[in-house]
């Protein structure tokens, strides 16, 4: 063999080597959007049942449009909207109950999480006609049902607008910043209860039944905005941070007419975290809750003359969740969701509130519910039946018989149904496939079917959308999959999964890297596809360190008992669970037990820090971004629900706050947060601060300025992760 075919040899067999090589991920790749995931937006079914719309948005030229497609076909059908010369670009939209005006939202901007302001119009399908709301930002427009006024809220009072004449009625005149918000939710039921729009229209569009938030007497809280002027200046909003008083909510009903407002006796209601009207316009079902969120009632309205009845009450001695669930079926008897046996199951209620029948049953939870199919008795739903780290779909009749297992892979399955239940397009994706989403029929009663394009019945759905070009797209990246397993701690065998660097030696020693959020009811360990942070746990993975996720006590999909154990002493049994977990997985051969670290955000950071301090044997290292590190600087609604009050419980809050013990630092420490954080404030890391320099206890930190509790805009997610990936090279 001579010389030269040897040294094309080795020049061959390196250049397939070199072309065989995977890629790393980079920190710019993964924070500019590379390996971002194709969805469905804003996806809806018509009445009709036989057609859906999505909101499409295209990048250059910036356009959105509003298109209809055929459930059947999978083809669009037309474009019942798209932004113009005479209609701005529009990012949501609103269907009137009789689908023939829809509102658009042009010009949002975002007030805190959920809450937004923005320009809207009014768009004709019949005639093509659009129609400004009002000149000014406003809040949370509603058509009525039959699409001829919109009810919305400017600054804290309530409007109505008329379509046709295009004239306004101010409905409430009190409102005041600070003081009176009629329509919309001040920031702690924002955050914490998970709505905004505080006002509802009835059936047949003759009445609105609304809250007021009296906020006076809340304490108000302050945060400095840098900006880019000479001075910063303060930016004020009511808070109620924890045993500190709250909003006096009420509920009101307006007459549409006669432009009346009637006050409706709720008693000694504490919280009003829903209303909702049954099929009756004149029934107002309303749910009310102690401050110690452990004793909730559901009342019934008579919208006439206001009197109220009792439903159902429920009880427990730590506390109980509000939902969405509630559905009224035509004859006003209801569906309800509870824990009262443990796990949280779906409820048959009588219209007089009497249980009729529990229709789910089992060491699972139900995890959404899709609605109830009257004409066939079936509900829909998800659950965690088949494993608390999957998500499947399920059919069911109101006695609780004929169950059926509708979705077919194992994962994380979730279902948008067509308005008749005819159809539903099923969202998949498990820890190695990024989301696809498959149409699906309904067959009578039967087991879930699907059809090819010659419209036959088979059994894998028919696809719309997948991420394949991600997927081909990873091929050439150094990424390994999420391995998937329980680990028996404190007597409890908690999920985890593990990354381990690609090249894997079992021989070797490598570092370990811990992650975790905690919250009460959270969950982290899950069969689903990569998030952003994901994709930078798999980097950190490439370049060998072996990556780890536990959910501990206190997190959810496992029962009642297992998530409520935390009650009372929050981060208490989830930091020992995190610390003893760490010390167990430090026994494996190969993972060097003097290279620990533990990273979270918000609650997360909490945790983080609580384990490095009371940790302190087992770690060596930890980041907290965003950290709450004391519950008394929380909200009322989040902390008090599990803790109760600091007058009432203040060993449960000071017990874990890791300022009252700085002095147990011994480990590497990177401090994160937003100065513009409305949530969790600065404050919470500027008190760590002050006590860990007192103790004189060494630690980096970083000041985002303006950000908020995301933590993100322009390139500062990239900069905080830069951050924090030279920090655990340096320190791990």
């Amino acid at each position: 063999m001579n010389k030269q075919f040897l040294l094309f040899l080795a020049i061959f067999g390196f250049l397939t080597l070199s072309i065989a090589q995977k890629k790393k991920l980079t920190l710019e790749e993964i924070w500019g959007g590379e390996f971002r995931t194709e969805y469905m937006d804003v996806l809806r079914s018509m009445k009709d049942g036989k057609q859906y719309t999505i909101l499409n948005f295209n990048r250059s030229p910036r356009s959105s449009s509003l298109d209809k497609y055929d459930y059947e076909s999978l083809e669009k059908v037309e474009t019942i909207v798209a932004s113009s010369n005479e209609i701005p670009f529009f990012t949501s939209y609103t269907f009137s109950e009789d689908e023939s005006k829809i509102v658009l939202a042009t010009e949002v901007e975002p007030i805190f999480r959920r809450s937004r302001l923005g320009i809207y119009y009014v768009y004709d399908v019949a005639s093509k006609s659009v129609t400004k709301v009002s000149d000014i930002k406003i809040q949370e427009p509603l058509l009525s049902p039959d699409g001829t006024k919109v009810a919305y809220v400017l600054e804290n009072n309530l409007f109505i607008f008329d379509v046709a004449s295009q004239t306004t009625q101010q409905v409430t005149q009190d409102g005041n910043k600070g003081t009176i918000i009629n329509g919309v939710t001040d920031w702690v039921y924002e955050e914490e209860f998970a709505f905004v729009r505080a006002f509802e229209w009835n059936s047949d569009g003759t009445k609105i039944a609304f809250l007021r938030f009296d906020e006076t007497n809340v304490p108000h809280f302050s945060m400095d905005i840098y900006g880019q002027n000479l001075y910063p200046y303060q930016y004020e909003f009511k808070y109620p941070k924890a045993g500190e008083e709250n909003s006096k909510v009420t509920l009101h009903m307006l007459d549409v007419a006669s432009g009346n407002i009637s006050d409706v006796n709720l008693g000694d209601a504490y919280y009003i975290p829903r209303i909702k009207w049954m099929n009756s316009p004149d029934h107002l079902s309303v749910q009310t809750i102690n401050r110690h969120q452990n004793h909730l009632k559901l009342h019934s309205i008579d919208a006439k003359n206001n009197t109220v009845s009792l439903l159902l009450e429920e009880k427990d001695k730590a506390y109980v969740d509000i939902d969405d669930d509630l559905t009224f079926l035509s004859d006003d008897s209801f569906i309800w969701t509870s824990e009262m046996d443990g796990y949280n199951h779906l409820y048959l209620h009588k219209k007089d509130g009497k249980l009729k029948t529990q229709i789910t049953k089992g060491l699972w939870e139900v995890t959404s519910y899709y609605g109830y199919d009257q004409s066939n008795d079936k509900i829909y739903y998800q659950s965690v039946e088949n494993g608390s780290i999957n998500r499947d779909v399920y059919s069911i009749s109101t006695s609780g018989k004929d169950k059926k297992r509708l979705s077919n892979k194992t994962g994380t399955n979730s279902a948008a149904f067509s308005a008749d239940y005819t159809y539903y397009i099923n969202t998949f994706s498990n820890a190695t496939t990024p989301y696809e989403f498959t149409l699906h029929r309904v067959a009578k009663g039967k087991r879930m079917k699907d059809f090819n394009e010659d419209n036959e019945l088979i059994s894998k759905g028919r696809l719309i959308k997948d991420n394949s070009a991600l997927l081909n797209k990873l091929e050439g990246y150094d990424i390994v999959p999420k391995e998937f397993s329980t680990i028996n701690i404190n007597g409890n065998d908690l999920n985890m999964w593990m990354m381990k660097p690609k090249d894997f030696d079992p021989n070797k020693k490598y570092p370990l890297l811990m992650f975790q959020y905690s919250g009460p009811g959270s969950q982290q360990v899950a069969n689903r596809w990569l998030g952003s942070n994901d994709y930078w746990h798999e980097m950190l993975a490439s370049e060998g360190y072996i990556v780890v996720c536990v959910d501990g006590r206190g997190t959810g999909y496992k029962g009642r008992d297992f998530k409520k154990v935390t009650y009372l002493n929050l981060v208490k049994y989830e930091t020992e669970d995190q610390i003893a977990a760490a010390k167990k997985l430090s026994e494996l051969p190969y993972v060097d037990e003097n290279r620990t670290g533990i990273w979270g955000w918000s609650f997360g950071g909490h945790m983080s820090t609580n384990c490095l301090l009371k940790g302190n044997d087992t770690f060596e290292m930890a980041i907290a971004v965003a950290p709450v590190t004391s519950w008394r600087f929380y909200d009322t609604i989040y902390t008090e629900r599990f803790l109760r009050t600091p007058q009432e419980n203040p060993e449960g809050y000071d017990n874990e706050s890791p300022f009252n013990y700085p002095e147990l630092l011994k480990g590497k420490y990177l401090l994160v947060h937003g100065s513009g954080d409305d949530n969790v404030h600065v404050q919470n890391t500027m008190r760590m601060i002050e006590a860990l320099v007192q103790a004189n206890k060494p630690f980096d930190w970083a000041i985002y300025p303006d950000k908020n509790h995301g933590i993100y805009g322009g390139n500062t997610r990239l900069h905080l992760f830069t951050k924090m990936t030279n920090f655990i090279k340096e320190n791990l």
